[in-house]
């Protein structure tokens, strides 16, 4: 197992820090947390990654990244963790073709202590969702009884981390439909994330009560 791998790409990667106070210009969304401190990470193969922590907790709130063409053009932020993106958001020809509403909608969302995702618009009852880890393609299932809903998905930090899946360490509940899916975290990455919390206390914070770093 490496867990160190990932961690050292981390460190040695260029970074910049903005803190998102609490006198920021009202978002779309008030539940979102007021004190939010960015980190915009710089790869020496030109990927970007882009996180977002709760400044009192330091929870993991967004990761997104963004990659370079072939010809040098920057793609689109990709999400990771956080809400996904509003369709059509920042591209007018977009709205002419949108996703029902009343589709699932996968994310990630995560706590402290554990990798967790939330899959809504699913208004089956919880006697019908089957969760659980296939080993051999090394990711998570989920499906139905009633054959109406299946997908499967990585979990990329376990990835990064190069740590085994633990069927034990999986758990899932469903309310308000809504499956919500919970991986807890191995001791391994709860180590490792303190220890990059440690890395960017380091990095020169700068301040903005209305303006955004590089992580827009």
């Amino acid at each position: 197992m490496v867990v160190t791998g990932w961690l050292e790409s981390l460190r040695a990667a260029e970074k910049t820090a903005l803190l998102q106070d609490g006198n920021s210009r009202p978002r779309a969304s008030s539940l979102l947390p007021q004190g939010r401190r960015k980190v915009h990470y710089l790869f020496p193969d030109g990927k970007e990654m882009a996180e977002e922590y709760d400044e009192k907790t330091s929870e993991l709130l967004v990761r997104k990244w963004r990659v370079k063409s072939a010809l040098g053009a920057l793609g689109q932020w990709q999400i990771e963790v956080g809400e996904p993106a509003p369709h059509g958001a920042g591209n007018l020809g977009c709205e002419l073709i949108k996703e029902s509403n009343a589709n699932p909608i996968f994310m990630r969302k995560d706590t402290k202590m554990c990798f967790q995702w939330r899959i809504r618009n699913l208004p089956y009852p919880k006697d019908v969702y089957n969760v659980y880890v296939d080993q051999q393609e090394r990711c998570v299932v989920v499906r139905t009884t009633n054959k109406k809903y299946y997908k499967k998905f990585s979990i990329t930090d376990l990835e990064r981390y190069q740590l085994p899946l633990d069927d034990s360490l999986l758990s899932f509940a469903y309310a308000n439909c809504t499956l919500i899916i919970s991986y807890q975290k191995p001791k391994e990455v709860l180590v490792a994330e303190s220890e990059l919390q440690k890395e960017l206390k380091k990095v020169k914070m700068a301040h903005s009560s209305d303006r955004d770093c590089k992580t827009q």
